[in-house]
C-alpha cells in the first residue's frame, strides 16, 4: 500500500508533469523509506550493501550513546541546579563518589522520570528545529537546482544540535543552521562539495555572531536567569562564599585562568589537601618559612584566610606574589588540576557528569561511538588516533616544558602549562570532535598518510588554542575547521610525495 502511494506521488512529479519541480522532495521521502529504484545497466558494478543513506544512518546509530547521555545529563543538571534547594545539591554532590550512590540519588522517589522529562524538554526541541529548518534549506536548494536531496543532513542536523549549549534560544538554532548550511555547504555546490564541516560551520557562525549566547553561564537548564537565581538562593541558604559556593562554571572556564596564576600558587593552595605531595613544595616551604616568622601557622593546615594571605603576599615578604584579584581563579583551578572535590573527578569527566554542550560531555559515549564507526569502517581510525596523539603529545610538551620555564623547576610558569596532559582528553569537546567532526569524509583528507598529518595538526592546534589563547578556552572547533582548510594541501603534497617515491622505486 505504501509503495503504491509513493509510486503515485512520483508519477505526479515526472518530467513534463505540473508538479515536476517538487520531484526532489518526493524522491527524498521515497529513498528515506525504500532503497533507490535505480539499477546499473553497465559495468563496472560495485557490490556493497552500504549506500549513502545507510552510511549516514549508521553514523546516527553511532551517535545514540551521546544523544542518550545528552538527554540524561542535561536533565540531571537542570533538575539539581534549577531547584533552589541546597539540601538537594548537597545530596547530589555527595552521591558522586560512586556509581551506586549516583544511581541511588537518581532513583530516589522516581527522580529519574523528572530528570528524563527535563532532558527531553531541552534536547528534543533543539534537534527538531535543527532538522526542520536545515532540511527546509536543503530542500529549497534541491528544488532550485533540480537534483535529489542529499542524505548528508541526517548527520549534520543531529551533530549541530549536539554541539549547542542547552540554553540556546530556539530562533538562534534556526538562524545558525540556515546560515551555516548556506554559507558552508550550498554555496560550494551541496553535499560532497563543502570545504568545511557543515555542523561546525553552523556553530562557528553562532559563536562569532552571538558570543554572549554561546559562552559564559549558558550550560545549565534552559533559562540562565532561573539557574543564577537558584544558585544565589542555595548559596545563601548554605552560607557559602564564592570560594566554596555552588557555581555553574564549566570545567573549561575554570581552566581558563590568567597567565598571572602560576604553578606555585596552585600547588600552595593544594597543600591543605595534599600536604607535601605537590611539585613546587621546596619553593613553597622556603617562602613560607619567611612568611611564618613567628611559627604560629603550619603549612597544610591553614585557614582559608591564612592561605589567601600567604599566596597573595609579595615575594619579598615571604608570600607567593599573586594579585588578590586572581586568588579565586587560582583556588578553583587548583581543585580542577588536582581533582579535589566531587565535581573534579576524572571518572566523572569520563562518564559525562559535567557541564558543557548537549552531546559532548561523556567521553565514554564518544568512545562507544568511535568503536562502532571503526567496526563498520565508516569512521577513519587514523584520524581519530592521530588527533588523540596530537592533542596528548602537545599537552605533554606543555606539561613537561613547564618544569624548565624560569627557575625553581618552573614554579613560576603559567599554571595552565603544567595541567596534566591526560585531563585535556576528557575535558570539553575534544573526544566528540575527534570522533564525529574531524572524521567527516568530505572535509578531511582521502589519502592515509594525509589523514595522519591532518589528525596530528588538529590535535596540536586544539591544545595550543586551549592553553595559550586567553579568550577562548576550547580550541576543538577552530582546530578542526582549520584542519578542513588545509586538508586539500595535505592530500596534494602526500600524493606528490607518493608519486616521487614510486618513481624512485621504478628507476631503482
Amino acid at each position: 500500500m505504501l509503495r503504491k502511494f509513493l509510486d503515485w506521488q512520483l508519477s505526479l512529479t515526472e518530467k513534463g508533469k505540473p508538479l515536476e519541480i517538487l520531484h526532489p522532495l518526493i524522491q527524498a521521502a521515497d529513498t528515506f523509506l525504500y532503497e533507490p529504484a535505480d539499477v546499473t545497466q553497465r559495468g563496472p558494478h560495485i557490490r556493497d550493501a552500504v549506500d549513502i543513506k545507510r552510511w549516514m544512518i549508521l553514523v546516527v546509530f553511532a551517535l545514540m550513546p551521546a544523544i542518550l547521555m545528552a538527554i540524561w545529563n542535561t536533565g540531571l543538571q537542570d533538575f539539581v541546579y534549577s531547584s533552589g534547594d541546597a539540601k538537594l545539591m548537597n545530596e547530589y554532590l555527595g552521591s558522586l563518589g560512586s556509581i551506586g550512590d549516583y544511581f541511588a540519588f537518581a532513583g530516589k522517589d522516581n527522580r529519574f522520570l523528572q530528570i528524563l522529562w527535563n532532558g527531553l524538554k531541552i534536547v528534543m526541541p533543539v534537534v527538531i528545529i535543527s532538522y526542520a529548518v536545515g532540511g527546509l534549506v536543503e530542500a529549497l536548494f534541491a528544488v532550485a537546482r533540480g537534483h535529489e536531496i542529499s542524505e548528508g543532513f541526517l548527520v549534520s542536523g543531529i551533530l549541530y544540535a549536539l554541539i549547542l549549549p542547552p540554553t540556546i534560544p530556539y530562533w538562534m538554532v534556526a538562524v545558525g543552521v540556515a546560515a551555516g548550511i548556506v554559507l558552508a555547504k550550498e554555496v560550494f555546490g551541496g553535499s560532497g562539495m563543502n570545504i568545511l564541516n557543515p555542523a561546525l560551520s553552523c556553530r562557528a557562525f553562532l559563536f562569532f555572531t552571538f558570543p554572549g549566547r554561546m559562552s559564559g553561564n549558558v550550560w545549565v537548564g534552559s533559562n540562565p536567569t532561573t539557574v543564577r537565581e537558584s544558585l544565589v538562593k542555595m548559596n545563601q541558604e548554605a552560607g557559602l562564599t564564592s570560594l566554596d559556593g555552588y557555581s555553574q562554571a564549566t570545567r573549561l572556564s575554570v581552566f581558563n585562568v590568567p597567565a598571572d596564576v602560576k604553578k606555585v600558587h596552585v600547588d600552595a593552595i593544594a597543600t591543605n589537601n595534599l600536604g607535601d605531595q605537590v611539585g613546587t613544595i621546596d619553593v613553597i616551604k622556603e617562602q613560607f618559612s619567611v612568611f611564618n616568622k613567628e611559627g604560629a601557622m603550619k603549612l597544610g593546615e591553614l585557614t582559608q584566610e591564612q592561605l589567601k594571605q600567604f599566596v597573595t603576599t609579595p615575594l619579598t615578604d615571604g608570600g607567593l606574589g599573586l594579585s588578590p584579584g586572581y586568588y579565586e581563579d587560582a583556588y578553583h583551578f587548583s581543585s580542577l588540576n588536582f581533582g579535589i572535590g566531587p565535581l573534579n573527578s576524572d571518572w566523572g569527566f569520563f562518564l559525562g557528569n559535567k557541564l558543557g554542550c548537549l552531546g559532548e560531555t561523556s567521553t565514554l559515549a564518544c568512545l562507544l561511538g568511535a568503536l562502532f564507526l571503526i567496526w563498520t569502517g565508516i569512521g577513519s581510525w587514523r584520524v581519530m588516533l592521530s588527533m588523540l596523539l596530537g592533542a596528548f603529545i602537545t599537552a605533554s610538551l606543555f606539561e613537561w616544558g613547564s618544569y624548565f620555564l624560569g627557575q625553581d623547576g618552573g614554579a613560576f610558569a603559567p599554571a595552565q602549562f603544567g595541567f596534566p596532559a591526560y585531563k585535556h582528553l576528557i575535558l570539553g569537546g575534544l573526544a566528540f570532535g575527534l570522533v564525529f567532526m574531524a572524521t567527516d569524509p568530505v572535509s578531511s583528507p582521502d589519502l592515509a598518510p594525509a589523514k595522519w598529518i591532518y589528525g596530528l595538526f588538529c590535535g596540536l592546534i586544539a591544545i595550543v588554542i586551549r592553553v595559550i589563547n586567553p579568550a577562548y578556552p576550547e580550541g576543538v572547533m577552530l582546530a578542526i575547521l582549520m584542519g578542513n582548510v588545509f586538508a586539500p594541501l595535505f592530500d596534494y603534497y602526500t600524493a606528490v610525495y607518493m608519486r616521487k617515491r614510486r618513481r624512485r622505486r621504478v628507476i631503482a
